[in-house]
């Protein structure tokens, strides 16, 4: 592969070197993956962060099969830059109905305390009823028809969001496909290794949504030695070239970044949640079990808090989502944007201001030469 470098600088030459497997493995001219964010990473992103040398990721967690293929292809439209696809494959699911319609049911029927708290939210800010209109909800049947829509298109790389890839290892295998794995912990990181999968992307807490409680740097450290010689990905909390160039210097390949893009100008998000973004600090994104049932770390809101102060457990999924999700269709179409839940990480507090994909790829690559410039060693690891 050809280097990326156009001068013999120390940092350029050390940058050109440390990710060159993740560039390998991605085809891409940088090892800059951009998180799946559900809602968020559709086409017009996806596309503009491969055509400026990364590699965007699809989210599909929310599509319906035929939606799916649908935006597979209207990205290969818009790029003939590689891309991937994720899902989410939840390794539990509550024994639950597979329709919305019944989740509800069971919702009424088994948890009128949750359905209550979620009426008074709809109450309190004044908003008017709007559940989600499609039936879906997360199972192993509408995950399985996924999966068949992504082997069919036989996109390049498959990652698993948040759950067990290990359903797809052999057929994407049989496909020539690259299989993602995504770990909140060590231990997690080395149940894919088992699995088989080709990349794991370990996710410190400080990232953004779905996240775990151990923090970025102990888990990338401790995961690269671990799961070799599977290569890893370090992900949370990274979003400028010294997070980039510390993640390197660990022994990542390459690093997988959500909140740095969320304010592109091609992101779908309204301006005004970019702006939030932009204005937020560390500290404003916090851990909450509020809107899906699990840990997924978003903008502290009043939604959140009142979650919090009301005492309810969290419901497992598909719950715990579906009763959310309604209240969050009735918020979005009152352009209440600020009881949305605005997943984000906690790198978003060195976000300064909404721009192209492209110039935030330039500024990542040209940051992170700097980095390693300034701090040129790699800390080197036996295998």
């Amino acid at each position: 592969m050809t280097s990326l470098m156009t001068n013999n600088s120390a940092g350029e030459a050390r940058l050109d070197d440390l990710w060159a497997r993740g560039r390998e493995v991605l085809g891409t001219k940088y090892a800059i993956m951009c998180v799946a964010m559900s809602w968020v990473s559709e086409r017009n992103l996806v596309a503009a962060i491969s055509n400026a040398g990364g590699f965007g990721v699809v989210a599909c967690g929310s599509m319906m099969p035929d939606m799916l293929d649908g935006e597979i292809a209207a990205t290969q439209a818009l790029t003939d830059k590689p891309f991937g696809v994720d899902l989410l494959l939840p390794a539990s699911l509550a024994a639950a109905s597979t329709t919305r319609t019944g989740v509800r049911e069971e919702l009424r029927n088994n948890h009128p305390e949750h359905v209550a708290f979620m009426h008074s939210l709809l109450e309190r800010f004044e908003l008017t009823p709007s559940p989600v209109e499609n039936d879906i909800v997360n199972s192993d049947k509408y995950a399985e028809a996924q999966i068949e829509v992504v082997l069919e298109e036989k996109v390049p790389i498959f990652a698993a969001g948040l759950g067990d890839p290990a359903r797809i290892v052999p057929r994407a295998r049989d496909q020539g496909m690259v299989v993602i794995g995504l770990a909140g912990t060590v231990r997690n990181a080395e149940r894919h290794k088992e699995a088989g999968v080709d990349l794991i992307v370990c996710q410190g807490t400080e990232g953004g949504g779905h996240t775990g409680r151990v923090s970025t740097l102990p888990l990338v450290a401790e995961a690269v030695t671990s799961v070799a010689p599977v290569p890893i990905v370090a992900a949370g909390g990274i979003s400028d070239g010294r997070g980039i160039a510390a993640a390197l210097t660990l022994g990542a390949i390459g690093v997988w970044m959500g909140s740095a893009f969320l304010v592109a100008e091609e992101c779908g998000l309204p301006d005004v949640v970019k702006d939030e973004l932009v204005e937020g600090k560390a500290s404003d994104f916090r851990i909450s079990e509020s809107w899906t049932g699990k840990s997924l770390r978003a903008k502290h809101n009043v939604v959140s808090d009142a979650w919090a102060q009301s005492g309810l457990p969290s419901l497992p999924t598909p719950y715990q989502r579906v009763l959310m999700e309604d209240f969050l269709s009735a918020a979005q179409k009152a352009g209440r944007w600020d009881l949305y839940m605005n997943a984000a990480g906690q790198g978003t507090g060195m976000l300064k201001q909404r721009r192209p994909a492209a110039d935030i790829m330039a500024d990542l690559v040209s940051g992170t030469v700097q980095a390693l410039t300034d701090t040129p060693n790699r800390v080197e690891f036996a295998q």
